[in-house]
């Protein structure tokens, strides 16, 4: 008899552990776990943590660099009924108190012992990580281990998100077992993992997109490789070859770096079949590189939001036929395309991307203005996902994406988007990776790319890829673009660089 499908988060882990316990779930480059270890390990936390007294509907926050440690915790609080919130390691003084200050925790759990005073000005509970894995991971603690709130319900929220914003302090998405179940089901049914695969992923946990490969992970049976953010630089082919990568978790800048890597080099990670992509476009000229040195790869392209996790996936190599499109919406949800006056808008013509489904997450904690602006219920019953992202729809329900509300920006009189001038830009042979810093104050809009050809000759080229008047005037040359722990272009740093160098680099 086949296991009834998944109700609440840690059910994954479970089945995954009933199914084969000896599997290895997880490995760094360390050490690692097996499914049946990684289920023991986390019914050991839920017990430590409910003999601190937490429990259902309250708070936990996790920072750390990542490591077994995460996993761990996070599946320990879906057994107890927790929500937890997992940050990036640098999260530290204003943004940690922040965060601390908008969700309240009952516990901070944190590799950074200086946390421990932020977390007393917050009057949060304080316990340090490495004491916690520390006995989870010992089997001889296992005396009194915690068994699942029998009252905790699919509906019940599981996860708060934190996002970052252009003007405002971070907020946070709010995520239920139920439909962060249904994202990952949805994923997996597109993505198709197997329980022969090697997960590599050089991204933090949290990063949504890379906590989702823990649970994309569980589903197929697949092993997780928790990569980090500095192997995604030069060591990044020495990485994929020790953990025997098969599929690669990527955003733009890993991509990148992978291609510029196989350039200068005879061989690659041979096992290495799938390469998935978010967060920003893919360069053409990236895409060749990586299939031109690795004849079996084949790469998904995709398109989501925090908001409703994954929006839109291309199938198999699905941008050699339809170039430029982030894919098709994930099985049983809707995407579809609306004008300023929120009427739809027929195929083909631009608007903002509004998202219905069982993935579309419950909203942001305690703003419920914002939560009403954002996830409108239509006809008063069914909510909604109003994106903020625009682009259009084809006849075959194919999503092009044209710019973000905050990436739309005008200029000499025209409305442009700074995603389709990247794009431009990295279309040019001998460009890496480009971004666009829209006008600020006095300054007028500024692109900045790594490539091998000078400034000049980079806006010269793109005038054979985009119309003349949506060139930027100025263009830098940077050895590297600043990178966020996300590994996406970080713009703040990008101003501030360019800043100082602009008056001389710019063309």
């Amino acid at each position: 008899m086949s296991p009834s499908p998944p109700r609440l988060l840690h059910d994954l882990l479970d089945q995954a552990a009933a199914r084969d316990p000896g599997a290895a779930a997880l490995s760094t480059r360390d050490s690692g776990l097996g499914y049946g270890e990684l289920a023991g390990a986390s019914v050991r936390m839920a017990g430590l943590l409910r003999r601190r007294g937490l429990g259902r509907g309250e708070r936990l926050v996790v920072k750390a660099s990542d490591g077994l440690g995460v996993p761990i915790l996070v599946y320990a609080a879906s057994r107890l009924g927790l929500v937890f919130s997992v940050l990036h390691e640098q999260v530290a003084g204003g943004p940690l108190e922040h965060v601390l200050t908008d969700c309240e925790p009952a516990l901070l759990v944190s590799g950074d012992p200086g946390d421990a005073r932020t977390a007393a000005r917050s009057g949060v509970a304080f316990q340090p990580l490495t004491e916690l894995v520390r006995a989870a991971l010992d089997p001889r603690g296992d005396t009194d281990p915690a068994p699942p709130d029998p009252g905790v319900l699919a509906v019940d929220p599981v996860s708060l998100i934190y996002t970052s914003g252009t003007t405002a302090l971070p907020k946070a998405v709010v995520s239920t077992h139920q439909q962060v179940l249904f994202a990952a089901s949805a994923i997996q049914s597109c993505l198709g993992y197997r329980a022969d695969d090697v997960v590599h992923c050089p991204l933090p946990l949290s990063f949504d997109y890379g906590l989702y490969q823990l649970y994309l992970s569980a589903l197929s049976g697949a092993r997780l490789h928790l990569g980090t953010v500095a192997e995604a630089g030069p060591p990044l082919l020495r990485s994929l070859e020790e953990s025997g990568a098969t599929v690669l978790t990527a955003v733009p800048s890993v991509a990148d770096r992978l291609a510029w890597l196989l350039r200068r080099t005879d061989r690659g990670p041979g096992g290495l079949r799938l390469l998935t992509n978010t967060g920003a476009a893919l360069s053409e000229s990236t895409m060749s590189a990586l299939r031109g040195a690795l004849p079996g790869l084949r790469i998904q392209v995709m398109y989501g939001l925090t908001e409703c996790k994954r929006t839109a996936i291309m199938p198999p190599d699905g941008d050699l036929t339809r170039p430029g499109s982030c894919g098709l919406p994930l099985p049983g949800t809707e995407v579809f395309v609306v004008g300023d006056d929120g009427e739809r808008l027929p195929a083909g013509e631009i608007g903002q991307f509004v998202v219905r489904g069982p993935h579309v997450m419950a909203g942001y904690w305690r703003r419920p203005e914002l939560t009403a602006e954002r996830f409108p219920r239509a006809g008063g019953l069914f909510p909604e996902l109003r994106t903020g992202d625009y682009g259009r729809q084809d006849e075959e329900g194919y999503l092009y994406f044209a710019g973000r509300r905050d990436d739309l920006y005008k200029e000499r009189g025209f409305r442009l988007s700074a995603t389709e001038v990247e794009a431009a830009a990295a279309r040019v042979d001998g460009v890496t990776s480009a971004a666009v810093l829209p006008p600020e104050g006095r300054r007028a809009a500024l692109l900045a790319v790594v490539a091998d050809i000078p400034a000049e000759q980079v806006r010269e080229r793109m005038r054979e890829q985009i119309e003349p008047f949506k060139i930027p005037r100025h263009c830098v040359r940077l050895d590297d673009l600043p990178v966020n722990g996300n590994g996406k272009v970080d713009r703040k740093r990008l101003a501030a660089l360019v800043g100082r160098d602009a008056p001389a680099a710019a063309l």
